[in-house]
């Protein structure tokens, strides 16, 4: 977890880095969360393995999109509801806090490579702000987007993006 002060991790993106400097050059408080810790969630709840099985009666070659509506939608109930491990929840607050996003503060969730966001009040320790994490990776599984990924890609499988969370004006 990355305060916008401190994106300038060679992890990440120079395009997400050039994002939180621009924001922080508005004097926007904000965190990036790193495809790291979305890739963590994923191992910790053992969700590929579940998404797998999940999806496993979907073929690529003849996609039923009849089939696979109810699927995805499961698919974004699961990582709704999937938690996260104490400690990633922990390094999560200290990072909001470390941001000096201010208690009662508007906030905009959203993927660094989108425009549509969730939108929260900030209230500490920042539960809410997480909850709106997992909407927006959530987003990943909605049928739309798990037929993308069949039709490009040929699997369900996705690679994990960093998330901005910035206060609003």
């Amino acid at each position: 977890m990355l305060t916008f002060a401190e994106a300038r991790s060679p992890d990440l993106l120079p395009a997400v880095q050039a994002e939180a400097a621009r924001l922080l050059a508005l004097g926007t408080p904000g965190v990036v969360v790193p495809p790291a810790f979305e890739e963590a969630f994923y191992r910790g709840g053992n969700l590929p393995e579940q998404l797998r099985r999940l999806f496993a009666p979907i073929r690529p070659a003849r996609i039923d999109e009849d089939a696979l509506e109810p699927l995805a939608a499961q698919a974004q109930t699961l990582i709704r509801t999937s938690y996260l491990m104490d400690d990633a929840v922990q390094a999560f607050y200290r990072a909001l806090a470390r941001a000096n996003v201010p208690g009662g503060a508007r906030m905009r969730v959203r993927r660094a490579d989108e425009v549509e966001a969730e939108e929260v009040t900030f209230l500490v320790p920042g539960t809410a702000a997480l909850q709106a994490v997992k909407r927006v990776w959530a987003r990943d599984w909605t049928f739309e987007a798990v037929l993308d990924r069949l039709d490009r890609a040929g699997s369900v499988a996705l690679e994990a993006r960093p998330t901005l969370l910035h206060a609003t004006g």
